[in-house]
């Protein structure tokens, strides 16, 4: 072991020499190593910063709920849209009676949708999606509160004009901020403000960033809103999302007098249908960024392995001196591999170096968080390490194998 960590130092020096005495030759070298790091380990960093988005954004709309709608959560080309369109909505009478008929749910929620635009007397913004929401829609669905705070049980029932502005359209019609208190006209009505959202960011779905939320009640009773709805349920503490899901639908048949053959006139969705389509989107995306730096790093790989020959070629007299004081062949090979090693390195570490600015510069002007993980940076110098070995194997076997004296007599 010691033999070997001697001969591992005097391979490096021997690496570091000569490539600090072929600067131009090491920076051409290194560029192709660079170019297909950058290009694999960008597009993978690009994704695992979405996946943690994406999973960020999944435990704040709640990966433990279901969402009885009448249409389903499906993403394909045949799409068959024609057999949901005569389906019932969800109704907020079907939730009170899955409340009483269901032992596994812990929380349970209506809640629908309009868009309109929203007025103060100096401002307005258009195209506002209005959540209508039953009280414990909060149970379900997780919010941070900028100022103010959610609406009450009694305005929750007694149809109060009050309202909850997202971050965005809080900026938009109060620029100067104080907005608790104030009136915000909705659908031609006036509405008091009694909260304003944190800065959500944009993730699955729509940001509450854009919407406004008020309670149901006054949603149908001052709004007329009762189309396409959705009950929200979650389970209690220890009922699995299985468990869940399987009492709900019989409870939703038995509600909506199905028989057993029939089949079901509603749709369970849930969150991890929509995490589950980004997953194959970024597995081809995943292979198109492979595929793309593999050739930049297959064009680096010939650029080290030409470069090993010319090395090779340039100090076959030396080599020839090494053998001939004693020097055994696996010194020989060890000792090339190593500087093949090292030129991939120093060019895997200058692309990571790029994306690591490149992470830091987005991160900065933008609201999306780029970041290089430790796995993505052990996975460069794992691909730069390798490339190093194979490019470098051929050029050092053959530099091992050389005759001493024939060594010797060379002249490059």
């Amino acid at each position: 072991m010691i033999l070997f960590f001697r001969l591992l130092r005097e391979s490096l020096i021997f690496a570091t020499h000569e490539l600090k005495v072929n600067k131009v030759r090491t920076i051409l070298s290194l560029l192709g190593i660079t170019i297909g790091i950058f290009s694999v380990i960008s597009v993978l960093t690009i994704f695992d910063s979405l996946e943690m988005k994406i999973k960020s954004s999944i435990q704040s709309l709640g990966d433990d709920i279901l969402y009885i709608q009448k249409w389903p959560w499906e993403f394909s080309d045949n799409y068959p849209w024609w057999k949901y369109i005569n389906r019932p909505e969800s109704s907020e009478k079907e939730m009170r009676e899955l409340i009483a008929r269901c032992q596994t749910i812990g929380a349970a929620a209506y809640l629908t949708s309009s868009f309109t635009t929203l007025k103060t007397a100096t401002n307005s913004t258009e195209g506002i999606n209005v959540l209508c929401v039953s009280h414990e829609y909060d149970k379900l669905r997780s919010f941070e509160f900028e100022e103010g705070r959610y609406f009450s049980v009694t305005e929750g029932h007694s149809a109060r004009p009050v309202i909850i502005l997202g971050h965005e359209v809080y900026n938009n019609l109060f620029p100067n901020g104080n907005a608790i208190g104030k009136k915000v006209i909705a659908f031609g009505r006036p509405m008091e403000v009694i909260g304003v959202l944190k800065k959500e960011g944009n993730g699955i779905g729509e940001s509450l960033d854009q919407q406004a939320i008020v309670p149901l009640s006054y949603g149908k009773a001052v709004m007329n809103i009762d189309n396409d709805g959705a009950i929200v349920v979650s389970g209690k503490p220890g009922i699995t999302k299985a468990e869940l899901r399987d009492e709900v639908t019989g409870a939703m048949r038995a509600i909506r007098r199905l028989s057993p053959g029939a089949e079901d006139n509603f749709a369970l969705n849930e969150i991890s249908l929509i995490s589950n389509a980004f997953d194959g989107f970024f597995k081809i995306l995943a292979i198109i960024g492979w595929v793309i730096g593999g050739f930049s790093l297959l064009v680096g790989g010939f650029g080290i392995a030409n470069i090993m020959f010319v090395s090779v070629k340039e100090r076959t007299n030396i080599i020839g001196i090494q053998k001939s004081l004693g020097a055994k062949n696996y010194f020989i090979l060890i000792q090339f591999l190593t500087e093949a090693v090292v030129l991939a390195l120093l060019g895997g570490l200058a692309g990571l170096t790029i994306i690591e600015l490149l992470s830091l510069t987005i991160s900065a002007l933008t609201e999306f968080d780029m970041i290089l993980t430790f796995g993505n940076i052990a996975l460069g110098l794992s691909v730069s390490m390798f490339i190093g070995l194979l490019s470098g194997l051929i050029p050092a076997w053959n530099a091992s194998r050389l005759d001493p004296v024939e060594a010797m007599r060379s002249t490059f």
